[in-house]
């Protein structure tokens, strides 16, 4: 194997499979839900969820599928219904979004609400101890799903992994995949911060709109993994039939 073309040539396949540009509006519906310091967090947990994708299926992913008998056509199909499920409320205009916040009781005039003895100001602010509730940060909980899998990373990109790893013959050539299995999730972080940005300047109607432009691209994207993922698993199970 070409220890600088073949990743080279992974890179530029990954690049292509998953269309930056086209990524771009695939992100707003979420990034749109989140602050600036949530988005560059979210950011940077896809770069982290696409490199520790690209290197566990480079180093121990055939294996893997064989081990729990998964194939990436399930995976492919899996993603396509996931990518439906955020895709279809997106097109409709029907996407549950986050309430604003309601303002408070001002009745004292000093800004704060007014404590349950009636007293001004918030509990901590009358010195009375309060536990905040743990919550777990808004980008947490969209970090894997749907960002990282289905919008990033799938069956194919899985299946393009393992391909390249099979024709590797040296630890230095699967070092070298690595380097470019990483170099790609930077593209990929990359392409959601900048979706960030897009999205924060866009006006409210403008980004009614790209929710809709975008719902189209995921369901569209959505059927396309569906089906190719239906059909490599129905042409599989032929084979089997038919050896």
């Amino acid at each position: 194997m070409d220890l600088f073309g073949q990743p080279l040539l992974l890179f530029l396949a990954l690049v292509a499979l998953y269309s930056p540009i086209a990524a771009l509006s695939s992100y707003f519906p979420v990034v749109g839900r989140l602050d600036g310091r949530g988005q560059l967090r979210l950011a940077l947990a896809l770069f982290l969820n696409v490199s520790i994708f690209g290197l566990v299926a480079l180093w121990v992913g055939e294996p893997l599928l064989e081990l729990l008998g998964i194939s990436t056509a399930a995976l492919t199909a899996v993603g396509g219904i996931a990518l439906l499920y955020e895709g279809v409320p997106l097109m409709r205009g029907v996407a549950a979004h986050p309430p604003e916040p309601e303002p408070a009781d001002d009745r004292t005039g000093t800004g704060e609400p007014i404590g349950a003895d009636g007293a001004a100001g918030t509990p901590a602010a009358r010195g009375v101890a309060v536990e905040a509730p743990a919550e777990a940060p808004a980008w947490r909980k969209y970090a894997f799903v749907p960002v990282t899998f289905p919008l990033t990373v799938g069956g194919t990109t899985f299946a393009f992994f393992v391909g390249f790893r099979a024709d590797a013959t040296s630890v230095g050539e699967i070092v070298a995949l690595s380097i470019a299995g990483v170099l790609y999730a930077a593209v990929t972080g990359a392409t959601l911060y900048t979706a960030a940005h897009v999205q924060r300047r866009a006006k409210a109607s403008t980004q009614a709109f790209l929710e809709r432009i975008a719902g189209i691209l995921l369901t569209a994207i959505a059927v396309m993994l569906l089906t190719s993922g239906v059909t490599r698993m129905v042409v599989d199970v032929l084979r089997g039939l038919n050896p």
